[in-house]
């Protein structure tokens, strides 16, 4: 009966619908339709929806978004993840919902662009630690792919200490803080230094809390700069000055250890607030002067190496952290000013001889020149007043040359004392410095250790001899070799020099005469203590118009004289006529009357 029902007609069958492949009535297709539409998220292009990963390889990761078709996505996109797995929540950017191949085109990378500057600026203001990775080295430091975004990663904030390489760390995904956003430029620096550093304050914090001077730590060189080494104590720094290095001379850290070294080390001080740590390695070692023999005394030769230069002269050490100082003035008997690199350098091998010693102080003074005669102490005998020696120029002053003999004898000699007839106004129009120059003693200065010495006393006076040529009234041909405000230099014959002021100047046509002109001077003053001769162009042709006029004076006087005397004299013949008439007639009246009395 049932097998008969089963095989009956279903009444109301649409044949016509089956025959067209159509199994479902209008109505329940339909309700089909509208059941699997309400089942599809309704999405649209370049929108940010969140999907869920149902699928991965090392090249793609499947997507479903609650659409008709699931997106691929490359794993690149998610290489700042490591940790992703099937099951994830995502965001992704729905880039198109059909390709040319009905595929539904999504970016994971783009969707964490759209939304990562408001991340980004979340981050920062939340203090939030966000994840980040590490695409390339670049100059001082790294960049970050963060939420898509370039951020900088500062080389000083990747770890609390100095990184040196910092390519172990690209294609790494770390967690870092976002520390600053420049929001014009889009610019965003992040932190991996910043994670770390609030536990290390904590664990610094302990350790200071247990610090006390004078103990010994172990700790590793974690920098080594030209003032010190950064010992790393544990989780806090401390600081070896480049002074508490060694006992001895120390140029630079990199001299006395090396980057990670492991050492002990002595705390000298350190500071709760600041949190500094003053540490010292030489201080683990005795004082080298403790052990410097207790038979060393003044007076003793040792021998050391210059470690030190100075001007003021030279450091030398005999043994680790054991120096002594060789000051300028006694690495030579000379008394001039020099530097101390005039006698040595960094490195040399000198002998010296203690000069003082100071245990206390740990100080020692020392001396080169000790170890050779003073030569001050025969200096009667061997450079006796009028003896003649060879110096060298070695310092010019406006009053003289100061030269060297030999070394620790010095001498000065004046400026007058260079020519006896040519007048210096400074010693370089005489000599040079360096150059070799013949001296006489004069004098001998023990006391101070100096010599007068003088140049032109190599020669006789000249002026002895200028006494009767250059006399006063004599001419003699000069050149005026130089212009004065107060007159002029007139070069003379035998090598000897006069001066002439303006007045005595004036040529005969009275014009003023010129440099260089050669015309004859008059001497009017000879002055052999002082080597001064005056002269005068002007006083020749002066003193002839004198004569001259003197001459017409006297010919005038004797002409007047003369004509005086022939006057006086027909004067007198005039008398002696007069007389001798006068004598006549009376002579005539006379014998007339005595004539006339005869009669």
């Amino acid at each position: 009966m049932d097998q008969e029902l089963k095989n009956s007609p279903v009444e109301n069958f649409d044949w016509d619908a089956y025959e067209k492949g159509e199994v479902l009535g209008e109505k329940s297709r339909e309700e089909l339709i509208n059941t699997y539409d309400q089942s599809l998220n309704t999405v649209k292009d370049k929108e940010v929806t969140e999907g869920t990963v149902i699928s991965m390889n090392k090249r793609e990761v499947v997507v479903n978004i609650g659409y008709k078709s699931d997106g691929v996505i490359s794993m690149n996109e998610f290489r700042y993840n490591p940790d992703l797995k099937v099951g994830d929540t995502v965001e992704v950017y729905i880039e198109s919902q059909e390709d040319k191949k009905g595929q539904l085109v999504l970016s994971h990378k783009k969707a964490r662009a759209t939304r990562s500057w408001d991340r980004v600026n979340s981050a920062l203001e939340n203090d939030e630690i966000i994840k980040g990775f590490i695409k390339c080295r670049t100059k001082g430091g790294m960049i970050v792919d963060v939420f898509g975004i370039e951020a900088f990663l500062p080389g000083s904030q990747i770890d609390v200490k100095p990184i040196r390489d910092y390519d172990v760390f690209v294609g790494k995904t770390m967690e870092f803080k976002v520390v600053k956003i420049n929001q014009e430029f889009k610019n965003v620096v992040v932190s991996h230094k910043a994670l770390i550093e609030a536990e290390l304050e904590q664990q610094k914090k302990d350790i200071i809390a247990k610090l006390e001077k004078g103990q010994v730590l172990e700790g590793t060189v974690k920098n080594i700069t030209s003032y010190g080494v950064f010992i790393d104590l544990g989780g806090v720094d401390g600081l070896i000055h480049i002074t508490d290095l060694s006992w001895g001379r120390v140029s630079h850290p990199e001299e006395v250890v090396s980057l990670d070294q492991k050492l002990n080390v002595v705390i000298l001080d350190f500071d709760d607030e600041k949190k500094r740590i003053a540490l010292g390695l030489k201080q683990l070692t005795p004082h080298p002067w403790d052990a410097l023999s207790s038979e060393l005394k003044v007076g003793d030769k040792i021998k050391g190496k210059v470690v030190v230069m100075a001007d003021y002269g030279a450091f030398i050490e005999i043994a680790p952290g054991v120096e002594g100082l060789i000051h300028v003035s006694e690495m030579s008997w000379s008394q001039h000013l020099r530097s101390a690199q005039d006698f040595m350098k960094v490195g040399d091998e000198v002998e010296a001889v203690i000069l003082t010693l100071d245990r206390e102080e740990r100080k020692m003074s020392l001396g080169i020149k000790q170890l050779k005669p003073d030569p001050w102490e025969n200096i009667e005998a061997k450079y006796a007043v009028g003896s003649r020696h060879m110096a060298k120029v070695r310092n010019f002053t406006n009053f003289g040359v100061f030269v060297e003999i030999e070394e620790g004898v010095d001498g000065l000699i004046h400026i007058s004392d260079l020519s006896w007839t040519k007048k210096i106004k400074h010693p370089s129009e005489f000599t040079q410095i360096g150059a070799e120059i013949e001296v006489q003693v004069l004098e001998i200065d023990k006391e101070n250790r100096r010599l007068s010495l003088g140049h032109k006393q190599l020669e006789e006076n000249p002026w002895d001899v200028f006494e009767t040529v250059f006399t006063v009234d004599s001419v003699h041909e000069g050149t005026i070799i130089e212009m004065l405000d107060k007159g002029a230099v007139i070069a003379l014959p035998y090598g000897v020099e006069g001066f002439a002021t303006p007045k005595h100047l004036v040529k005969e046509d009275g014009t003023q005469a010129q440099l260089e002109e050669k015309l004859p001077f008059k001497v009017i003053e000879f002055n052999k203590d002082a080597k001064r001769i005056i002269l005068s162009h002007s006083r020749i042709f002066e003193d002839e118009a004198k004569a001259e006029a003197k001459k017409e004076s006297a010919a005038k006087k004797a002409a007047k004289k003369a004509a005086k005397a022939e006057n006086e004299t027909a004067a007198i013949n005039s008398n002696v006529e007069k007389t001798t008439l006068g004598d006549i007639e009376e002579l005539a009246a006379l014998k007339e009357k005595l004539e006339s009395e005869k009669k």
